[in-house]
C-alpha cells in the first residue's frame, strides 16, 4: 500500500504544496493545473521561496472542478459555479444548472433519434438479402430512399 503524503504540520498548520505535489494529491497532471490556471479556475500563487506554493485547499477546488466536469458542466460553467461557490446566490447557481439540464435534454433527444435511425437501418439490413445494397452503407453514402432520418 502506498504511503499517503502528510499535508499538514501540527505546529504550523497546513503544509504548502509544490505544483507536482498538488497534482499528485489531486490525481491530475501538472499540465492540467497550468491549464486550469490559464482558464482562471485556479489561482497562480506567488513564489515566496523560489517555488510557487499551493494551499492544500486547492485539492478540494480541483476535485470540485473535476466533479462538475463529470456532471457535464463546461469549464466556463465551472468558472461561473466557482464564482458562486459560497452558495449565497442560489438563483444564479440554479440558472447555470437549469441551462446544463436543458443541454443534456437536447443531447438525450439527439441520442434517441440516432438510436431510432440505427435500429431501423439495422432491421432493414437484416431483412434484405445480399443481392440488395446494404441500407446502412447506403444511408451513410447519402443514397435516397433510405429511412435514416
Amino acid at each position: 500500500m502506498a504511503k499517503k503524503e502528510v499535508l499538514s504540520d501540527s505546529a504550523a498548520g497546513p503544509k504548502p504544496l509544490t505544483i507536482g505535489r498538488l497534482a499528485k494529491a489531486a490525481g491530475i497532471g501538472v499540465e492540467t493545473i497550468r491549464y486550469y490556471q490559464s482558464r482562471g479556475l485556479l489561482p497562480v500563487p506567488r513564489a515566496t521561496t523560489g517555488f510557487r506554493q499551493y494551499s492544500p485547499s486547492m485539492i478540494d477546488r480541483i476535485h470540485f472542478i473535476k466533479r462538475a466536469q463529470a456532471l457535464g458542466f463546461s469549464l466556463d460553467e465551472v468558472a461561473s459555479l466557482l464564482d458562486l461557490e459560497d452558495g449565497r446566490n442560489r438563483r444564479a447557481i440554479q440558472t447555470v444548472t437549469r441551462k446544463r439540464l436543458e443541454q443534456i435534454g437536447e443531447k438525450v433527444g439527439d441520442l434517441e433519434r440516432m438510436r431510432t435511425a440505427l435500429t431501423l437501418l439495422l432491421q432493414e439490413c437484416e431483412a434484405t438479402g445480399h443481392p440488395h445494397p446494404c441500407p446502412i452503407i447506403a444511408a451513410l453514402l447519402g443514397v435516397q430512399g433510405v429511412n435514416a432520418s
